[in-house]
């Protein structure tokens, strides 16, 4: 019982003299441009991942499938997925100009 009370004395003792570590700012944008390059910059890489996971299951589908008219046809939907995906990536900074335009940075 002494034990127990003595391991609590030096937990409790020990967390009233911790402070709590300072926030770290990890990334700081110090204009709105800047925020709409990163923007910008996640678009693409996001779009371009999701992409290749679509070209990838396309690929994996049209081999499995071997022949087979259905799983070639959601191959080949996954294939127009994965497309669409890249061109949207291609995209992506057009669309942040545009923004840009009509916010005025």
């Amino acid at each position: 019982m002494l034990g127990t009370v003595a391991v609590v004395g030096v937990l409790v003792s020990g967390a009233a003299s911790a402070a709590p570590p300072e926030p770290v700012v990890l990334a700081l944008a110090s204009s709105l441009d800047e925020v709409l390059d990163n923007i910008r910059n996640w678009l693409v890489g996001i779009l371009a991942g999701l992409a290749t996971v679509c070209l990838t299951v396309a690929g994996a589908r049209y081999l499995i499938g071997a022949g087979d008219p259905a799983e070639t046809e959601k191959a080949k939907s996954a294939f127009r997925a994965a497309c669409l995906g890249y061109a949207l990536a291609m995209l992506a900074p057009v669309v942040v100009a545009v923004l840009k335009s009509v916010v005025g940075a």
